[in-house]
């Protein structure tokens, strides 16, 4: 069971993180590519009810309303939807954005035939109560798609890095990277699907030309980076050490031949269908 008034407290934080720095520019610079590899994974098709959970500024949504489905792209931020309407509008295809809290979806039972997340959902601190949810409302037969960042690539090294900068997390939440852990998304779903595919594939993130730039655009962009930062600001001795053990975490992971750097990030593609 969920406390009422610590979870509504932990929302707000969430709320608040995602809204801090500039994630449609992450979603549009850094991954372009995952939501339209997302949207083909699961099939989606003209007429299709999809919904897609944790949306962000639609980067999943967008491609799925492209193919002539009926979307609905949900986030706890509506902060970001902005940027996902002005998307939207200069792509020509139109669909319903809806405040949502991914644990607690204000949807109907078996209501979607296709249910999307693109390195959303993942961030849902209760990994069990998020997964429920994504189960009941796609209908029965329906399909259900994510990608997730891994614990062993480049996003969840990355938080490694972060770790002992950042606020500590809330008791009972699980990692965001766990989602990318085959055996952990076994878990959640358990018998209630069937066709359960699981693939590691990666992305190269090739926006910024060295490790400094790099990590001044995920310290000026990335809502855990900006709170990592914030987190450690009145201690300025500790803001010089996160700055040194980020910069070594991406030079370290910087797969450049010294002309111009760029980082590949391991993610899982994961679709099951409803049983």
């Amino acid at each position: 069971m969920i406390s009422v008034e610590p979870d509504r407290e932990l929302k707000t934080k969430h709320r608040a993180l995602w809204a801090s720095g500039d994630y449609p520019a992450v979603a549009a610079e850094l991954i372009p590519e995952l939501g339209p590899a997302l949207v083909d994974a699961c099939g989606v098709q003209p007429g299709d009810r999809v919904l897609d959970v944790a949306a962000g500024s639609g980067n999943a949504s967008i491609p799925a309303a492209e193919t002539g489905a009926s979307v609905t792209a949900s986030d706890l931020t509506p902060e970001l939807f902005e940027a996902g309407r002005r998307i939207a509008a200069q792509r020509g295809v139109e669909l319903e954005w809806a405040e949502a809290d991914a644990e607690a979806l204000p949807f109907a039972d078996d209501a979607f035939d296709k249910v999307l997340s693109c390195v959303g959902v993942m961030f849902a601190p209760h990994h069990q109560a998020a997964a429920d949810e994504l189960i009941r409302v796609v209908r029965p037969g329906g399909t259900i798609g994510l990608i997730n960042w891994t614990p062993e690539g480049f996003i969840g090294n990355l938080f490694k890095t972060m770790k002992p900068y950042a606020p500590p997390p809330p008791p009972g939440a699980s990692p965001a990277p766990l989602w990318g852990s085959e055996d952990h998304v076994r878990g959640l779903f358990g018998e209630r699907v069937s066709d359960l595919t699981m693939r590691r594939r990666t992305v190269a993130l090739d926006h910024c030309t060295t490790p400094t730039e790099f990590r001044e655009y995920w310290k000026r962009n990335y809502g855990p980076t900006i709170a990592a930062y914030t987190f450690t600001a009145g201690t300025p001795d500790r803001v010089a050490a996160l700055d040194a053990d980020f910069l070594e975490f991406l030079s370290t992971w910087n797969r450049g031949d010294g002309q111009r750097a760029w980082w590949e990030a391991e993610y899982l593609l994961v679709t099951t269908t409803k049983r």
